[in-house]
């Protein structure tokens, strides 16, 4: 007996190559624009640091609008684009805007508030800001209390039980007052000694900020690497003022928080971790009332 041989009409291979390169197609698209919106309109960002405590939290998850300033290299996910100068529709932040920032040299992304803009002096001294001269209005806050998990160690605090026996972390705020209105809180751990020869926190300047640049700082004062330090090692800063075209875009509020006792292979620790209260939280800056 012969054995009989199957084929496959050409047809058909024909139909279904072409089907899988459908697919294909369509997948990329698919991420291509998943990549335009996430570098030209809106990105998610995980807070990595307390250096922006009490307002943003270590587990914060946000939403990064891109289009409040224009467009630059810094603008386009995953840092695709080589540093170039300039901005597409460039546009100032605003005193007190919580901003992505490209550090002077490195191509990471630090999140840090605008206090300084092109042409201003600032200074600290004790701890204590001052721009032009001036030290801006701060008021001495009662104690706030903050979540103490894995993702806050309470550095900057200290550890204290609430009534209903729950470890929290106390820390002593400053609300601050910029010449434009905007308030904002700051976690002070009181005046530290400089030492000679070193960067320092507490006691920096007077530093002009050059034209096209904007001076940054972080709101846990004792506790953040923003302009008043060399950017690279060994201290991590954002290097002094930093050029508009190395903002990546603007916080706009919380999605979520996560206080990192969720393990990715246990499905129930990852509600469980949610902090409760944080969704939501506007990361705009408040005004005075005048």
């Amino acid at each position: 007996m012969s054995e009989e041989t199957a084929t496959i009409p050409a047809s058909e291979v024909a139909e279904e190559t072409t089907s899988w390169l459908i697919e294909i197609r369509n997948l990329a698209i698919l991420l291509l624009i998943v990549f335009c919106i996430h570098s030209f309109v809106a990105k998610p960002f995980y807070i990595p640091s307390a250096s922006m405590m009490p307002g943003l939290l270590e587990g914060d998850r946000l939403v990064v609008s891109k289009y409040p300033y224009g467009w630059s290299f810094s603008s386009v996910s995953f840092h695709l684009m080589p540093p170039t100068e300039g901005r597409v529709l460039s546009r100032y932040p605003m005193r007190g805007d919580v901003v992505i920032v490209e550090p002077n040299g490195m191509r990471e992304d630090y999140i840090k508030r605008v206090v300084g803009l092109a042409g201003d002096i600032v200074q600290t001294r004790a701890g204590r800001l001052f721009i032009n001269g001036v030290a801006i209005k701060s008021e001495v806050m009662p104690e706030r209390a903050l979540p103490f998990d894995a993702n806050n160690n309470c550095d900057g605090g200290r550890i204290e039980n609430g009534a209903d026996g729950t470890a929290r972390c106390m820390v002593q705020v400053v609300r601050e007052t910029l010449p434009n209105g905007i308030y904002y809180d700051t976690i002070d751990s009181g005046h530290r000694q400089c030492i000679p020869s070193e960067p320092c926190a507490d006691d920096f300047g007077p530093y002009l900020v050059p034209a096209g640049r904007v001076f940054v700082m972080g709101d846990n004062r004792d506790n953040s690497s923003d302009s008043r330090f060399p950017s690279g090692q060994p201290y991590l800063g954002v290097g002094g003022a930093v050029p508009l075209e190395n903002i990546g875009g603007r916080a706009e509020f919380i999605t979520f928080s996560l206080d990192g006792s969720a393990t990715w292979y246990n499905p129930i620790s990852w509600f469980s971790s949610l902090r409760g209260g944080r969704a939501g939280t506007s990361l705009r800056p408040s005004r005075a009332a005048q």
